[in-house]
């Protein structure tokens, strides 16, 4: 039986194996299918792609985690079944939207659904540690608080999916750097860290094949899966139990926020909605001021690299978050080039 402190490594490899397998197997899939993301004025991409991607960073997630649950327990009482059931509701809603394309107020109404269900399901932030003492308790705030954090971060994290391997990269390292806050924490988390690490494994499998040039998108199904699970693990894992708790999570989201709080004023000031897609991003800013896609990402995720070494130096976990960090570069670099040499 494998430990719960000793299977979060095990969780990332056996996430990654599992999803270089499967790719491969969703883009022929999409390919067949026709359920391809075509080239417009709005998009970098030049030739049809396959944006089925979520399918594989769904599919590598929840099989890796069934299995270690067969190896070890199920950890009933963690908020863990609202944490699994929200996140897959967030990928079906994603993935219906991949393929018919839903209307974005009714997408938003669901998400406030889903939202409202794993609250009730107890993920909930309901109170707060006060950093000068004691404990602050948001009374019927918790509800709306919580609602404008899960929906509020899942599509943070749709909006960076705008370039080959940038959402990929940032949610690979906040993932990461919530997994380590989460086992540094007094009481430490394990279960939190163990789904943040495999998500940082299934997201890297993507990235094998994400990296510019793409051979597959994430999606919507994705990237509202993957926004939706570092929402709640940054609850469930960061904010119940360390001083400064309130804080970490926007530190370790900062690329994700900074993005959808830029869109949603610039939107608004315009009189337009800030759901209403457009190509005004900061990536896209970075891509128009004549940085390539590569080096757009190498920036962003450069940024959010640095935001988690903040986050991870305030609880005490510095070292821990510099070597997995300088580990996940180098196999970040290695994948991208084997993407590069095997796309000529």
């Amino acid at each position: 039986m494998i430990k719960l402190s000793e299977a979060h490594i095990i969780g990332a490899v056996i996430s990654y194996l599992l999803g270089v397998f499967i790719v491969p197997l969703v883009i022929a899939y999409s390919k067949k299918q026709g359920l391809i993301d075509e080239p417009n004025e709005r998009k970098i991409h030049k030739k049809p792609i396959s944006r089925l991607g979520g399918v594989a960073i769904f599919s590598s997630t929840m099989l890796t985690f069934l299995f270690l649950v067969f190896l070890s327990y199920y950890p009933y009482g963690s908020l863990l079944s609202g944490i699994l059931l929200g996140s897959s509701l967030m990928f079906f809603l994603g993935l219906v939207d991949d393929i018919y394309t839903l209307n974005a107020k009714f997408k938003l109404f669901i998400q406030i659904a889903i939202a409202t269900l794993v609250y009730l399901l107890g993920v909930k932030i309901d109170s707060i540690i006060n950093p000068f003492g004691g404990v602050i308790q948001l009374g019927h705030f918790s509800y709306l608080i919580t609602l404008l954090w899960i929906v509020g971060i899942s599509n943070a994290v749709n909006f960076i999916d705008g370039i080959d391997g940038l959402a990929g990269s940032v949610i690979t390292v906040n993932s990461i750097t919530l997994g380590i806050i989460a086992v540094a924490m007094v009481p430490p988390n394990p279960m939190s860290a163990l789904i943040a690490f495999i998500l940082a494994g299934s997201m890297l499998a993507f990235l094998t094949y994400n990296f510019n040039p793409a051979k597959i998108f994430m999606g919507d199904s994705g990237a509202l899966f993957a926004g939706f699970l570092l929402a709640t693990l940054s609850i469930t894992g960061v904010m119940k139990v360390a001083t400064l708790a309130i804080m970490l999570p926007f530190v370790v989201l900062a690329v994700p926020i900074i993005d959808i709080t830029y869109a949603s004023l610039r939107r608004i000031s315009k009189g337009k909605s800030p759901f209403v897609a457009d190509s005004e991003h900061i990536h896209h800013k970075l891509l128009k001021a004549g940085f390539s896609q590569n080096m757009t990402v190498a920036i962003l995720t450069s940024i959010a690299i640095v935001a988690g070494a903040i986050a991870s130096y305030f609880v005490g976990s510095i070292k821990h978050y510099v070597i997995y960090i300088i580990a996940l570069v180098v196999i970040m670099f290695i994948l991208s080039l084997i993407n590069h040499l095997t796309k000529k």
